[in-house]
């Protein structure tokens, strides 16, 4: 009798367990639409926000927007950058955060670490998320003896290991696209060629004496090595976005390290025309590790405000259909039809939200 119970129960058991495990399976995939582009909360964490005008702050979050805006050593001067970003910081918490960054002017100086360690404390004490590091490290630094000095120098390792220490998140714009050091008809992207045509002083090709591609590319992951526990963003698609083959060999590697999509979308929408499901799995393998961000710089206001925001909004919503839905669209630069990836909501969410505030614990909710 015992045994015959036994049975039973165990009968009862399995066909619990497979209907449990049908209906799991069943569990229906949740997608949004273009309709919901306003309503999901987004943070696009690389657009460059260099005026005092917090219209364009407004206007995000009009949108559900929330910025991560990265200093670097370029361009509007590295002190102004961070007094307009810690104004904005304090002005807008819940959806304006910023990247400090320091200057290599100093470089082969003596004191030369210990001025970028103040520059870096100054800018977290001035409320930034974290740190960036830019290109002109690899492409423009010069030691004494005119040779090119590369981010995996030895002269930096006692900064990468303050900010490994110290659990500093850090962005890494290191390189270029590898357009930039092919021959003009070679290029994968007719923006990047008509800019490399009219301005060939950036047109590395031209200028065998620089670091190579190979170059730029093998010193950042020398870098990861040197420091495996990094919180590294690799902007700009680590500078890998002509194969997504490569970012996730990098992705493997390092297991700290991120990407995000920013002024290289266009790159992977050219490879899902080439090779959909690739891009898809791909999208779908590193879902913990990208984040959305598009990458332009904002140094005015007055009146230019509507027309720059008109473009952030265009792009922002063509990207949106891109990722989040499954429409057609024609996209400039690029020849054909481009088939949106109509990634499900989870895998949305953590692109465009949860892994930036991952990464940067950047925004304090109301």
């Amino acid at each position: 009798m015992k045994e015959t119970v036994d049975v039973r129960l165990k009968a009862l058991v399995l066909a619990f367990s497979v209907f449990v495990l049908f209906n799991a399976c069943q569990k229906k995939v949740e997608y949004y639409t273009t309709n919901d582009f306003e309503s999901v909360k987004k943070t696009d964490a690389h657009l460059h926000i260099n005026t005092p005008d917090s219209r364009y702050l407004d206007f995000a979050a009009q949108h559900n927007f929330r910025i991560i805006s990265p200093n670097v050593d370029a361009g509007t001067p590295i002190g102004e950058q961070m007094n307009i970003a810690a104004a904005h910081r304090k002005s807008h918490p819940e959806n304006f955060a910023f990247l400090g960054t320091f200057s290599v002017d100093s470089f082969g100086n003596p004191g030369f670490v210990e001025d970028v360690i103040r520059q870096i404390d100054l800018s977290l004490e001035q409320g930034a998320s974290g740190i960036k590091i830019w290109k002109n490290i690899g492409m423009a630094l010069k030691d004494s003896a005119d040779n090119y000095v590369m981010v995996d120098d030895a002269a930096f390792d006692p900064i990468f290991q303050y900010i490994a220490d110290n659990e500093i998140p850090l962005m890494g714009h290191l390189g270029e696209p590898r357009n930039c050091w092919l021959p003009l008809e070679q290029m994968t992207d007719s923006g990047d060629y008509r800019y490399f045509k009219n301005h060939p002083e950036y047109h590395m090709l031209l200028h065998p004496e620089a670091p190579s591609y190979e170059d730029q590319i093998n010193a950042r992951d020398n870098l990861l090595r040197k420091f495996p526990d990094f919180a590294f963003v690799g902007a700009h698609i680590g500078s890998l976005e002509w194969n997504l083959d490569e970012v996730a060999k990098r992705l493997d590697e390092f297991p700290s390290m991120s990407i995000d999509l920013s002024a290289r979308i266009g790159h992977v929408q050219r490879q899902s025309i080439a090779d959909y499901e690739k891009v898809l799995n791909f999208f779908i393998r590193y879902q913990d590790r990208i984040l959305y961000g598009i990458d332009i710089t904002i140094s005015e206001g007055g009146d230019r405000f509507d027309d720059i925001a008109a473009g952030m909004l265009k792009k922002w919503k063509s990207d949106w259909a891109y990722l989040a839905t499954d429409s057609v669209q024609t996209i400039e630069n690029i020849s054909g039809e481009i088939k949106g990836l109509h990634l499900p909501k989870t895998v949305v969410n953590k692109i465009y939200y949860d892994n930036a505030n991952r990464y940067f614990n950047a925004f304090q909710e109301k």
